[in-house]
């Protein structure tokens, strides 16, 4: 699995599954607050199954232009 989330996105997903998580631990809002644990552990992993159904990376790579042969 190559990283694909990163950057504010990973910090995005992060704060917004802590958060609903949080809501749902405290009883405040649907049982679908629980969903925050699917933003919380694709920003934690780095990756997200859909990103690349949909072909989106918001992870900048870098490239491997060393000057070494391989």
């Amino acid at each position: 699995m190559k990283p694909n989330v990163g950057g504010v996105d990973k910090i995005v997903r992060i704060v917004v599954g802590v958060l609903l998580i949080v809501l749902a631990l405290m009883g405040i809002g649907t049982p679908w607050t629980w969903i925050g644990v699917l933003p919380l552990v694709t920003g934690l992993v780095g990756w997200c199954p859909l990103y690349p159904l949909l072909g989106i990376n918001t992870c900048k790579t870098k490239e491997s232009g060393s000057g070494q042969n391989s």
